[in-house]
């Protein structure tokens, strides 16, 4: 599997998987921008938060784009998520993973919503 199809595996596994499944594939001090009333989250605080903690039962990646320069990568897509009684989350998304001895931790994770949430 190539770095690029690596990534986009664990992009969706943060999505998809609880927090028991990716908590160690976050880098220390890392940081997430989301949607209010989450706001700004660093390090353990991330895994704290019910926005966070709630999974997605299916997720869609379109638009998807990745940026690779050594050891750090980018990638930026819009994703549509569902769950169960939520209406469809709608956002544009961007993650930025820092490879360190051959294993790929994300740093940092920021959602901007296409529409308004309820």
């Amino acid at each position: 599997m190539t770095d690029t199809d690596n990534l986009w595996v664990l992009e969706k596994k943060f999505w998809t998987e609880g927090a028991d499944g990716v908590h160690h594939l976050t880098a220390k001090g890392a940081l997430a921008v989301l949607p209010y009333p989450a706001g700004i989250l660093v390090d353990e605080a991330i895994w704290r938060d019910n926005a966070v903690a709630q999974r997605w039962r299916t997720v869609a990646f379109t638009e998807p784009v990745i940026t690779l320069k050594g050891d750090v990568a980018v990638l930026a897509y819009h994703v549509s998520a569902e769950r169960a009684e939520v209406p469809i989350y709608e956002a544009l998304c961007t993650s930025t993973y820092l490879r360190d001895e051959d294993e790929w931790f994300r740093l940092s994770h920021q959602q901007t919503p296409t529409a308004e949430q309820d």
